[in-house]
């Protein structure tokens, strides 16, 4: 199945102190680094959710503004489920550089016509690496108009309605899902190796 892929980099980086997307993991911008995972899976489209155009933007990248008010990446994935030409959207955040182009496939494999795919970890989703279908946009125009904007909560709707199927990680795969909030996140993971 085609999918259309989305990196989201809306975030304030309020605790990174500086822009996410520019800050340097091994060796590359985190952009750089996310970019470059989804590109290795081939989707049809490539989307950048952010709340104005930054100037690192590839030209084969489409920009989509956040649906205002930004809401964080419910707002991102709101915007991203409109503009797909694809029946469903991989949705990866910038902060998750830890996350790698197998497990990102095997969930796209997993996906099937009108349901995506999330992984979850004890009892909680891991709403920036999933694989959304095109109809879960109005579960997510659903939340913008209302008050409680928990990416959590569309997917556990989506889950309910069947649009959603949740995986377990592993206890391997939870390295996948750590993210890089503030300057100790790398500084513990390069010391952890």
């Amino acid at each position: 199945m085609t999918f259309s892929a989305v990196l989201l980099a809306g975030g304030e980086s309020r605790r990174m102190g500086t822009d996410k997307a520019t800050f340097l993991f091994r060796g590359k911008t985190l952009w750089q680094v996310q970019l470059e995972t989804l590109r290795k899976l081939r989707p049809a489209e490539i989307f950048l959710s952010a709340r104005t155009d930054p100037s690192w933007r590839p030209h084969d990248v489409q920009f989509i503004a956040d649906i205002p008010p930004s809401c964080g990446p419910l707002s991102g994935v709101a915007a991203s489920l409109v503009k797909i030409h694809t029946a469903h959207l991989l949705a990866l955040a910038i902060d998750l550089p830890f996350m790698t182009e197998n497990y990102l496939r095997s969930i796209c494999d997993a996906i099937g016509p009108g349901r995506g795919v999330v992984a979850k970890i004890d009892n909680r989703a891991e709403p920036l690496a999933t694989v959304y279908p095109r109809e879960a946009e109005i579960e997510f125009r659903t939340a913008l108009a209302g008050t409680d904007f928990s990416l959590q909560n569309v997917v556990r709707h989506l889950v309910a309605s069947g649009k959603l199927l949740e995986i377990s990680v592993t206890e391997e795969e939870r390295r996948l899902f750590r993210n890089v909030n503030n300057v100790s996140d790398v500084d513990a993971t390069i010391a952890g190796g």
